[in-house]
């Protein structure tokens, strides 16, 4: 049975279009600007953007994986899942169940594998539609973006939906963003969309830390011959070259990434001594001088 907490929870949500995540309000309701302001995420020294103008291409598998990386070189890391229609994190890190409330009304994170994370599918069911139009979204994400008690992070990890619409746009004007990295695969489809990711943060202002290529290569492991499945790999790495931005490395195809978030223990955390997680700790090594996160700020956990 349900706690009445918890319910009185979810009624206040389905009700409030101020406030979709009902959270408990004191005095005057809250007055969003018509033309917001970006600051900083309370709590949160650090603040990447994980996208992709492509669904499909392991977004979500690689901001995972990030965020474990920045763990394991031990910095307090955090993810937050801003696809409110459809949210990964809840899956991949084998998390589930409603957040509580801090002493000042915000969220708290959910953590698992020392990182903690925030997704709209702790709030509903996990088989439940968000039938939201698009104001309803927006009010959303302002609230997932600054309502959540962080308690303290190096860096936090923004998990973006697909493609360059509304929430992207809402995320660039309301947070103060360190970079963002770019995720494709060679496919020609996802790296013509990249090019609209691309000029996306660049229109906003954004800067780009660089592009990752997910599912590069294929090694055969019974002829342990590499294959270029969805096209050469020196693709992403000229379209990197004629948009001046930074090549940060490849992650391979290969069929533990996909298995291992399926079974909510991402590669970082399942295969520590693999090359596949030994990838993604390279790549969060790239990033952390660009963002200026410095090691005399790591924490042990």
């Amino acid at each position: 049975m349900r706690s009445t907490s918890s319910l009185l929870f979810r009624a206040i949500r389905a009700l409030q279009h101020e406030n979709p995540l009902g959270l408990p309000r004191s005095g005057t309701p809250p007055n969003w600007p018509k033309r917001p302001q970006r600051r900083k995420i309370t709590g949160v020294d650090k603040v990447i953007a994980v996208s992709s103008a492509k669904g499909g291409v392991g977004k979500s598998t690689v901001a995972a994986n990030l965020s474990l990386a920045f763990a394991r070189l031990g910095f307090r890391a955090g993810i937050l899942d801003t696809d409110i229609f459809g949210p990964s994190i809840p899956t991949l890190f084998d998390l589930s169940g409603e957040p509580r409330l801090s002493s000042n009304n915000q969220l708290v994170p959910l953590t698992n594998y020392g990182v903690k994370t925030m997704s709209m599918g702790y709030l509903v069911g996990e088989s439940a539609p968000v039938v939201w139009r698009g104001p309803m979204v927006m009010k959303a994400i302002q609230q997932l973006l600054h309502e959540v008690d962080w308690g303290g992070l190096d860096i936090l990890v923004l998990d973006l939906p697909p493609g360059t619409g509304d929430t992207q746009l809402t995320i660039t004007q309301q947070v103060i963003l360190d970079g963002s990295v770019i995720i494709t695969t060679p496919h020609t489809l996802a790296t013509k969309d990249a090019v609209k990711g691309i000029n996306m943060f660049k229109t906003v202002g954004v800067n780009i830390l660089g592009m990752v290529q997910n599912m590069s290569l294929f090694n055969c492991p019974h002829c342990h011959q590499d294959t270029n499945v969805f096209g050469s790999n020196k693709k992403v790495e000229k379209l990197c070259q004629d948009h001046e931005i930074e090549f940060l490395g490849d992650i391979p195809l290969h069929p533990n990434i996909g298995d291992d978030g399926e079974r909510g223990k991402p590669t970082v955390v399942a295969e520590p001594s693999s090359e596949r997680a030994s990838a993604f700790i390279d790549i969060a090594k790239a990033i952390c001088p660009k963002i200026d996160l410095k090691q005399h700020e790591r924490h042990n956990h």
